[in-house]
């Protein structure tokens, strides 16, 4: 695994904050960052870097200039929040300075995806985004500023031609599709929970592209209590012959931690191993196919102690080149810092106990009554042709 890898962090990107007994805790972000620097990835194998803020013109390159100032009048006033923007309801409370912690996110990805289009580095992990729900003119799940999207919109302003996108949350990747959905140039891939059982009831497989770009957006729907083969088997069965096919320049993915079987707002049931082989695919395939350029980017999960800072402390050290054992004991510094400052019991080691092993779709076929060989034939069916692939 290849090192010249880029941490986005900002400490103030924890102010990106909905309140007390929101699910987003940004607890999750500092216990991430902690568990990164406890392993001492920040002191060698990656460099951390502060992007700057979002302005106005890079927002604008996915976002309404009406949206950006609502946000922006809700950030000064949030009783001012205004409903048909997405903006005060239960997902995403106005709060004060809701549009800097928004932009400064936003703008850690869009530094990340400027560092690799660039040559400045090769990898570049920014936990903190993925925050793909957001759409041009409103806020929604959680998502304020779709950073994702900017980021792969910089990539297209920069000159890049073929940019593939992978989302692995449990929940659709909707504002990304929503912004490239007539636009050749980049491949959608999601995979999520069924839109029959979860948010945001979008990402069926017959969803393949707007005019001009049939193909382009794939999604894989997951049936409710999926676990580590299904899903690792369902992921091998779409992205890596999509990819050969796309030829991408550049890989961004998204993962969303809250696949995870203690996920409180999900149904699927994947363990932190099989997220961390999904990791490590990623990394493979930009490599097999990208020469290498990846930007990986964080995203939903809820299980603020036990999941997510295991989970993304995995992606930035595959990121790192550095990958860290799944059997490894998890630092005791760190186990403190979690009691000191949640007063839960941190988790013991960095694995679930899973053995991340799945079947391979061409090696062991079709089984016509399984519900997840049915999902995935669906999006083969719906989108191989359009790449030239054989269902």
């Amino acid at each position: 695994m290849s090192g010249r890898a880029q941490l986005m962090w900002d400490e103030a990107v924890t102010g990106y904050d909905f309140g007390p007994g929101h699910p987003m805790d940004p607890v999750r972000l500092a216990l991430t960052m902690r568990l990164v620097e406890a392993y001492g990835l920040d002191r060698g194998p990656v460099k951390v870097v502060a992007g700057k803020a979002a302005g106005e013109s890079t927002l604008r390159l996915v976002h309404r200039q009406d949206y950006i100032d609502a946000v922006r009048r809700a950030s000064a006033d949030p009783k001012a929040a205004e409903a048909p923007y997405g903006l005060g309801t239960e997902d995403d409370p106005a709060f004060a300075g809701m549009h800097e912690a928004s932009a400064l996110i936003a703008g850690q990805s869009v530094a990340a995806a400027e560092a690799v289009w660039r040559g400045e580095a090769l990898h570049a992990v920014n936990f903190a985004g993925g925050l793909h729900h957001a759409m041009p003119g409103g806020a929604a799940g959680f998502c304020v500023y779709n950073d994702a999207a900017l980021a792969v919109a910089r990539l297209l302003e920069l000159g890049a031609e073929r940019v593939a996108y992978v989302d692995v949350d449990v929940h659709h990747g909707d504002g990304v599709q929503a912004a490239f959905w007539e636009d050749p140039r980049v491949l959608t891939i999601s995979l999520h929970e069924h839109p029959r059982t979860l948010f945001p009831q979008t990402g069926w497989p017959q969803e393949t592209g707007g005019d001009g770009a049939a193909g382009s957006a794939v999604n894989v729907a997951l049936p409710a209590g999926t676990g580590d083969e299904g899903w690792l088997r369902a992921f091998h069965a779409v992205v890596p012959e999509l990819l050969g096919a796309f030829r991408p320049q550049v890989i961004v993915t998204q993962h969303g931690a809250d696949t995870h079987f203690e996920d409180p707002l999900a149904h699927l049931a994947v363990s932190v191993d099989a997220q961390r082989a999904v990791a490590v695919a990623c990394h493979d395939l930009a490599h097999e196919h990208a020469e290498g350029r990846w930007i990986a980017l964080g995203g939903g999960g809820y299980a603020v102690v036990d999941v997510v800072p295991r989970s993304w402390t995995h992606l930035v050290a595959v990121a790192a080149g550095a990958p860290i054992e799944p059997t490894a004991m998890v630092p005791e510094e760190w186990r403190h810092e979690v009691f000191r400052r949640t007063r839960q019991a941190a988790p013991q080691r960095m694995t679930d106990g899973g053995t991340a092993r799945w079947r391979d779709f061409a090696d062991s076929g079709y089984d016509p009554a399984d519900r997840l060989d049915q999902a995935v034939l669906a999006t083969r069916r719906a989108v191989f042709p359009a790449h030239g692939l054989l269902p």
